[in-house]
């Protein structure tokens, strides 16, 4: 039985991006002790860093594991690798990006590997907290706080839904 609820952001901006984004949610659905559980829709939005980059697209996943915070965060770097991601500059271009939002209700902040559980920037970007508000309006918080509510503070990235 899959006992821990997460998050998981997707995101990319090079090499059709939306076809990235559904390719990596059948790869992460594929692997052992994960059964994804909701999709949000394809977010389109400005990138997060530097602005002579395409927009980025968006999407947020509801999975079900067994796998622990590290176990999912070293499956997801192997995706990514396995995609060609390459990290040339800070919030720059990438062919993929998966992010643990939430993982349940822990909270951890580990430095080897790189894993801050609630994901430090998730509650202030419109292209993380849309899409999870989509699938999961009423995820709380470690804090207690529903995750709908953070949604009038968000930074905006000028988010279009895409629908198709």
């Amino acid at each position: 039985m899959l006992s821990s609820n997460v998050l998981i952001g997707l995101g990319s901006n090079l090499a059709s991006p939306k076809q990235q984004i559904q390719n990596a949610i059948i790869e992460i659905n594929k692997l052992n002790a994960i059964e994804v559980s909701k999709v949000s829709s394809l977010y389109e939005s400005l990138p997060q860093g530097p602005q002579d980059q395409d927009k980025f697209i968006n999407a947020v996943i509801s999975i079900k594991t067994n796998l622990t915070p590290t176990e999912l965060l070293k499956e997801l770097q192997s995706i990514e690798q396995r995609f060609g991601r390459i990290k040339n500059r800070h919030w720059g271009e990438r062919i993929l990006d998966l992010d643990i939002i939430f993982y349940g209700q822990e909270t951890m902040n580990l430095v080897s590997p790189n894993l801050t559980i609630p994901h430090p920037q998730a509650l202030i970007r419109d292209f993380v907290l849309v899409p999870a508000v989509e699938i999961a309006a009423d995820w709380q918080l470690p804090d207690g706080t529903l995750l709908k509510s953070l949604v009038h503070q968000c930074v905006s990235h000028q988010l279009i839904r895409i629908t198709n």
